[in-house]
């Protein structure tokens, strides 16, 4: 099995007029979503990102730092994943709720570099 991050992109405010009943049925989906892909062994972590925060960029002792959301779209959250190859992983990001629940959704599917061919540098893995 290889490791993947889905990226989970939407609208900022994709939710903002959600009656809470909505709200409640997607985060059930988004729970049995996880429940599954931790029952199947799949799944190494899943987290949701608060609608805030800073992009820094620049170089040290220039450094530039500015809200994050300056545009309608930000991520929104992460799955960190198994799959045997990217077709694998590419269904698993078919399956997320987000699509069931709006149109502005959109998944980036990476394979995640877990050693570094040339040096032969394993990358640390967390102690979930």
């Amino acid at each position: 099995m290889k490791e993947f991050m889905l990226l989970i992109r939407n609208e900022i405010d994709h939710q903002a007029e959600w009656p809470s009943e909505r709200h409640g049925d997607f985060l059930k989906k988004c729970e049995l979503y996880i429940d599954n892909l931790k029952k199947e062994g799949k799944l190494i972590s899943a987290q949701p990102l608060v609608r805030e925060g800073k992009i820094i960029s620049g170089r040290k002792g220039s450094w530039n730092d500015v809200p994050f959301n300056e545009t309608k779209e930000v991520q929104v959250g992460y799955y960190h994943i198994l799959a045997g190859d990217m077709n694998e992983a590419v269904s698993i990001a078919k399956e997320n709720p987000e699509f069931e629940y709006g149109t502005t959704a959109r998944i980036e599917v990476r394979p995640i570099k877990t050693k570094e061919v040339t040096t032969n540098y394993v990358y640390p893995k967390t102690n979930s």
